[in-house]
């Protein structure tokens, strides 16, 4: 079952990435094409960001504590910024607070830069900052699959996906109050 787990992860995150282009695009196009499914997605913004950042956190705890992998001070930081989201968006939803992503995101944004960092590293891109885990943690490339992507890229997928659900939100707001 551990090994299925494993290997489903990539495919669903590369299967994320085919759908997060089409999101986008989708949002882009609000306003004509793609107007019923970017109001569908802000209608329902809080219960996808809890669900998002609740996958990403159980993903997290799956290679750190399942499958053992150690994780580095960067991933520890990307952790700081995601695992407080899953609470804050449980919190909005019992309440129906919609306004959550304007605390969400400066979380999400930091978190992102920081897999963004990491990932660009993994990459072969220069180091700006020394490992100082034991046995440079920092440096070691658990997962990579279909040739780009590694847990930072998930943790920047997450990142990427809770900006495009604020802004089927935001979306879904303005379309709400305009017909009010």
């Amino acid at each position: 079952m551990t090994n299925l787990i494993f290997s489903s992860l990539p495919v669903l995150a590369l299967t994320s990435h085919v759908v997060f282009v089409v999101l986008f695009a989708i949002l882009i196009f609000h306003a004509s094409w793609g107007k019923k499914v970017a109001l569908l997605i802000g209608k329902h913004s809080l219960i996808i960001g809890f669900a998002a950042s609740f996958a990403a956190i159980a993903g997290s705890l799956f290679y750190s504590e399942i499958m053992g992998f150690e994780a580095c001070s960067l991933c520890w930081w990307q952790r700081v910024f995601l695992f407080p989201t899953v609470f804050i968006f449980a919190v909005a939803l019992w309440r129906k607070d919609r306004k959550v992503f304007s605390y969400i995101m400066p979380l999400i944004v930091l978190g992102g830069i920081i897999a963004a960092y990491q990932a660009q590293v993994d990459f072969g891109g220069t180091s700006l900052l020394t490992c100082t885990d034991a046995e440079g943690t920092c440096s070691k490339i658990f997962v990579k699959e279909f040739g780009y992507i590694t847990i930072p890229t998930m943790s920047l997928t997450v990142a990427f996906y809770m900006a495009l659900i604020a802004w089927a939100s935001k979306i879904y707001d303005k379309n709400s109050n305009a017909q009010r």
